[in-house]
């Protein structure tokens, strides 16, 4: 991390930082706030979900505002600039994260009064799997470790490989039973919120190549190499 002799400048950088921080926070509480409601049915979670989004929507305006001030009043450069769009692209994707969370709260309702059309178990793994990237992507942006992408590329294979067995069972229900159509549906619009989710956590842990090594690293094989960089 850049030091730098204005104090203001240090003071708001500090501050942009503490924003990923904060949303992070919030976001990791809506989706598993969200998946609690989904498995036990609890729908009191799903009013805390939506009371945390309004806290994710205001931070995410407030913290973009800073974000164009600093690039306003201070002119930065170099890696301090790289920093500061990496934060706008990163907060953006933690409110996409927060809408996701939303999404599969407002989902959790239409399970009430019904069995969950498929084992819960796998949805539980994927949600799992995502919050841990989310967790290592927003650490790895605040300690600008670039390694964190590489490392993420994996699980989110594997998130991607229970959405789509996910899908298959619960296509394969709702033509088994087409009493079940509408809750299975819901359960599909679930394990897609949960992808995506691990697809924004990986965009955040991509933003860090980019801070670091000055390489976009979701559009080049070389991000992931590490080399290339740029001061």
């Amino acid at each position: 991390m850049t030091e730098h002799t204005l104090r203001a400048f240090d003071v708001d950088i500090d501050a942009m930082r503490s924003s990923i921080t904060a949303m992070g926070g919030l976001v990791e509480r809506q989706l598993a706030r969200a998946i609690e409601a989904v498995h036990y049915g609890d729908l009191r979670l799903v009013m805390q979900v939506l009371a945390d989004e309004n806290e994710v929507n205001r931070l995410h305006m407030e913290s973009d505002l800073r974000c164009n001030q600093i690039i306003a009043k201070r002119q930065p450069l170099a890696i301090d600039l790289r920093e500061i769009i990496g934060v706008i692209h990163g907060i953006n994707d933690l409110e996409r994260v927060g809408d996701e969370a939303k999404k599969i709260a407002l989902k959790a309702q239409q399970f009430e009064g019904h069995d969950l059309p498929v084992p819960i178990e796998p949805v539980l793994r994927m949600a799992d799997l995502a919050g841990q990237m989310l967790r290592e992507a927003i650490d790895g942006f605040v300690r600008q470790d670039a390694t964190v992408s590489a490392r993420l590329d994996a699980r989110d294979d594997e998130v991607d490989a229970l959405r789509d067995q996910l899908v298959v069972q619960l296509m394969r229900k709702m033509t088994e039973d087409h009493d079940t159509v509408s809750i299975s549906l819901a359960m599909v619009f679930v394990v897609q919120s949960i992808e995506r989710i691990a697809d924004h956590a990986k965009n955040l842990a991509e933003y860090v190549v980019n801070v670091v090594h000055g390489i976009d690293a979701r559009h080049s094989s070389l991000g992931k190499a590490g080399t290339g960089a740029i001061a």
